[in-house]
Order: C-alpha cells, then structure tokens, then sequence
C-alpha cells in the first residue's frame, strides 16, 4: 500500500516538472527559416516575463510574452541582430526585462544582494548559535 502511493506521489511530481518546462509557443508563431526560428527561442529563453517575472517569455503563456516573441521574431526577420533587438527591449522596457542583466552602476543592487543578504544570514546565524551555545 505505502509502495503504491509512493509510486503514486513520484508520478505526480513527474508530470508537474514535465509540465513546468513546457513552452507556449503558438504554431502561428513559428517562424518558416529554421535558423531564425533558433535565434527567436534563445532571445526568448533570455527575456523576462513582465507579468509571471519568473519565467521567460519562452515558457509563457501570458499575452504580453506572446505579444513580446512576435516582436522579436518581426525584429529578426527585419535583419536586426541579437544584440540590437535586446538593446531594444531594454531601452523600452528596462534591464529587468533581461533574466540576465548587464553589470551596471544601475544594476549593480539586483548582482550584489544576494550576497550580501547571504552574509548577513551567515553571520546572524554564527551570533544565534553562539548565544544558545553560553546558555
């Protein structure tokens, strides 16, 4: 019984993952050319969703993304190259819009914080410890 639901519950996590990583690409989306389609999904795998911010535009569903891998595909077959349609969409939409963000006086907080945020765990956690342990 307890093997059946194990098997069960490993199924479930299974299919939630296979979901998670599914893209949500139109079929009307999809450019003719192989190689400008290539070049679309890995810009579109690099911009950020601005409505679920945790996904790239690649893997959402939302308008906005959809409306954003139009662009970029409009963009590519215009003749614009990589790096001018990112420049494009971080003038218009700023650098949060790039899952990576270049390393800027402006982006600079959005690198470090982490870091810094971490240390400050790591030490706030060394002086908790270290008070329990006197007690």
């Amino acid at each position: 019984m307890i093997k059946k639901i194990f098997i069960l519950i490993i199924s479930v996590i299974c299919i939630q993952f296979y979901l998670n990583f599914s893209y949500a690409i139109d079929p009307e989306e999809i450019l003719k050319n192989s190689k400008q389609e290539t070049r679309a999904r890995n810009i579109s795998k690099n911009i950020r969703c601005m409505i679920c911010q945790n996904q790239s535009i690649d893997e959402s569903s939302a308008s906005l993304a959809k409306d954003l891998r139009i662009l970029i595909r409009v963009k590519i077959k215009d003749g614009k190259t990589d790096k001018e349609i990112y420049k494009f969409l971080s003038d218009r939409y700023g650098d949060f819009i790039l899952l990576n963000p270049p390393l800027k006086s402006k982006t600079i907080v959005l690198w470090f914080l982490p870091f810094v945020l971490f240390f400050i765990g790591i030490v706030f956690i060394y002086y908790h410890n270290r008070k329990s342990n006197k007690t």
